[in-house]
């Protein structure tokens, strides 16, 4: 029983840890997602520039 208590704890580890890392890669992709529309570059700010 022993080894079922700790296998349930290092499951719990591992899915806060998924949990915290889709967390952070979420806000990142929303903060770039609006960030490139405010301030557009690559091809959109060469387009513009002509």
């Amino acid at each position: 029983m022993l080894a079922a208590e700790v296998w349930h704890w290092w499951i719990g580890v591992a899915l806060t840890g998924v949990a915290l890392f889709l967390g952070v890669g979420l806000i990142g992709v929303y903060l770039k997602t609006v960030s490139s529309q405010k301030y557009p570059g690559g091809k959109r700010r060469r387009q513009n520039d002509l």
